[in-house]
Order: structure tokens, then sequence, then C-alpha cells
């Protein structure tokens, strides 16, 4: 093989290597889905953008689906990491559970079972915290939104709070049913994720 040829390949290495993406896997519910809106109005969107513009090599794989609760998510986690072998999963569920009033165990039980799943890929995980309204009862949403802070301690997990923070209970900010946020909204939960996610894949 001669030298220029060696150069050549050499190059064309070194260009596929600084073109070489990761992926981000969401798995989330109606919330990260985009319920209600257009594809470019919803936060993950915007959180494309947002990696695109600071010249951050990842690509965003969307796997949420409207409805689903943490149940469907493990259902539906194994071939999603097989599919996109991501190196990182922003998991946003549970909303759908504490809405249904399904029993706190069971989500917390799902949850642990897909952090376990994510984990045996090698892949990162955010953890997007929820809250649910008060009239489910202060022990049951006392209950369910502590579900995400202690798992974050027990796996040692990076933890947004609370994915609306600075949307939930502004009008402003929700669509007609009374329960999904606008696209006013969408700037917000982009900010309140990324603030959590630049650490993880700027380090």
């Amino acid at each position: 093989m001669n030298r220029r040829l060696i150069l050549l390949i050499m190059s064309l290495l070194m260009i596929n290597t600084s073109m070489a993406t990761d992926n981000i896997l969401i798995l989330g519910d109606s919330l990260s889905a985009g319920y209600g809106l257009k594809p470019e109005e919803n936060w993950v969107f915007l959180l494309q953008r947002q990696l695109d513009k600071k010249d951050l090599k990842y690509k965003i794989v969307n796997a949420s689906i409207s409805g689903d609760t943490t149940a469907n998510g493990l259902n539906r986690l194994p071939h999603a990491l097989e599919q996109y072998r991501p190196k990182l999963v922003i998991l946003e569920l549970g909303a759908n559970d504490g809405l249904r009033g399904l029993p706190i165990n069971y989500a917390k039980k799902n949850l642990e079972k897909i952090i376990n799943r994510i984990h045996q890929h090698q892949a990162e995980i955010l953890l997007v915290g929820m809250r649910i309204p008060p009239n489910y009862g202060k022990k049951y949403t006392q209950a369910f939104s502590a579900i995400f802070p202690t798992l974050a301690k027990q796996y040692q997990l990076p933890l947004v709070p609370f994915m609306l923070d600075g949307v939930a209970g502004d009008p402003a900010m929700i669509q007609l049913d009374g329960l999904h946020p606008n696209a006013l909204a969408q700037r917000r939960i982009m900010e309140n994720i990324w603030s959590h996610l630049k650490h993880l894949i700027t380090k």
C-alpha cells in the first residue's frame, strides 16, 4: 500500500470520527411526545437545536408515546435500547401512573427495572421528576413526588427535580385541556432539562 493511499484512508477515518454522533434516547409520555403541538414546537426539538448550536455531536431519538405508563415504557425499552444503543437516556415516565392513581410501589418498581435495564446497556440516565395535582390527596401526592429523588439517591442519578417547574399552575402555559403544556411552555421545559443534561454531555 503506497503512502498516498495510507494518508487518504487516515484522513477519511478522521472525518468519520469527527462526524460521529451519540444517541440520546428519550423514554417518555405525552409531555415529551409533544401532545397537541407541532413537531418544531416540542421541547425535544428545541433541545436538539440547542445541542446543534453548541456543536455537540448528539442525536436525540424521541421514543415517547402519549399515554404511556411506567409499565408501557418498561415493555418497549429493550427494543429501543437494541435499536438505538444510546449513550444517554432521558427517563421521563410516571405522570400517567400518578394521574391514574396507580399504587406508588408499582410505579417505583417499574422505574427501578427500567433503570437497571438501561445500566445493563452501559448508558447514563437523566431522571426527570414529576408531580401531580393536589386533588389526589396529600398523602398520595407527596409519596408520588418522593419516588424520583428516592430513586436518584438510590442509583446515584442526576435528577431534574420537576420537569414542569415554572409551567405548572400558570394558565398561560397550559393547553385548553388544562393538563398539557402549550407551545409557550416548551422553551422553559427545555431549559429545565438542559440545566442538568449539559453537565452529563460536556464533561
